[in-house]
């Protein structure tokens, strides 16, 4: 962010140093609202609540505790500010956070698909009628920028075996609060137990004071859980439980067409006969779901291109990449999950 705030202010967009301390906030803030496990868990603790939602709530706090000195900050982050390149530095399909994260999850996964000319790209940023664009001679850094995304999230962020974890811990997640709304004592600490006996609405967590109780809450609390749980009589917790210990997560097939009903019954009926379980029970053992990825959206604040002569275009029409207009598609595939056991 910084080095994006000096390359604009070279090239003559007037940053104050009241804005650049409010976007570099916004920047450093945008994800304080994520809870234990990050997406996994988004909405399983505290259903119909987004990691946005608790970002906004707890940059207000600080606010409050710093005198109003994230004012900016969060009218940046809101969008709401006068200037709003400030705000798409923060969240768009170019944003400092997606020049940060490709690099750093490409170094610490070993990916090197992910690997990106961050540096050349933010040298190339410029700003046209209040809006981030890349100056022409940037358009193949940007291009790379676009298949390392794609490439990322199938090879690192919906790679099966994250898919088989993050849905794992949601099924513990689920099965452990439909315990506990029906009576059942389950070991927690009081933050997690706090959200497992209580079903809160959005107005409900945002009005009565829930956000404190939430900051409390860390993996540790999750993990101490699941370990515990493992013990658990509810054969359904304890399995799923004991497996996420000792990593045996789910079998996971992905494939670009839904998997056959009978494949599908076939398998369940196996969860059945092996676990003794009730129909309601099996889907904590054999699921279907659906997994998307869209590397660019084509009207969602899309990429601008500025031209050397002046004229800005979207990057999938001034790219002659031919795979960059197919890149901008969503590409969606479908997963079966079902317990290792059942192979």
């Amino acid at each position: 962010m910084k080095m994006t705030i000096e390359t604009l202010r070279s090239k003559g967009h007037e940053i104050t140093a009241e804005e650049e301390q409010g976007v570099t906030i916004a920047i450093l803030l945008h994800d304080i609202g994520h809870g234990p496990f990050s997406h996994a868990l988004e909405h399983t603790i505290v259903k119909g609540v987004s990691h946005e939602d608790i970002s906004i709530l707890l940059m207000d706090k600080l606010n409050e505790q710093f005198n109003g000195q994230l004012t900016t900050a969060i009218s940046i982050f809101k969008n709401s500010y006068a200037k709003r390149f400030l705000h798409e530095l923060v969240s768009s399909q170019l944003d400092m956070d997606r020049l940060d994260y490709l690099n750093r999850d490409s170094f610490f996964t070993g990916v090197s698909e992910g690997v990106i000319s961050s540096d050349r790209i933010i040298k190339m940023l410029n700003v046209v009628d209040d809006h981030i664009v890349i100056e022409e001679k940037g358009i193949y850094s940007v291009e790379k920028f676009i298949i390392a995304r794609r490439l990322m999230y199938w090879q690192v962020y919906l790679h099966k075996t994250v898919i088989a974890a993050e849905q794992l811990l949601v099924k513990i997640l689920e099965r452990s609060r439909e315990l506990v709304l029906k009576g059942e004592k389950l070991f927690a600490t009081p933050a997690l137990s706090h959200f497992l006996n209580n079903e809160l609405t959005r107005e409900a967590f945002i009005k009565d004071g829930h956000l404190e109780i939430f900051t409390r809450l860390d993996d540790t609390d999750i993990l101490s859980a699941v370990k515990v749980w493992a013990t658990n009589d509810d054969f359904v917790l304890s399995k799923l439980c004991t497996d996420f210990v000792h990593r045996k997560v789910f079998h996971v097939d992905i494939t670009t067409e839904a998997p056959g009903r009978q494949l599908v019954a076939d398998l369940r009926n196996k969860a059945i006969a092996k676990y003794g379980i009730t129909e309601k029970e099996v889907p904590y053992f054999v699921f279907t779901d659906s997994i998307q990825n869209n590397a660019y959206r084509v009207g969602d604040g899309n990429i601008g291109i500025l031209m050397k002569d002046g004229t800005v275009i979207d990057i999938a029409t001034a790219s002659d990449y031919s795979n960059l207009e197919a890149l901008a598609k969503t590409i969606e595939k479908y997963i079966l999950c079902y317990s290792k056991d059942l192979v």
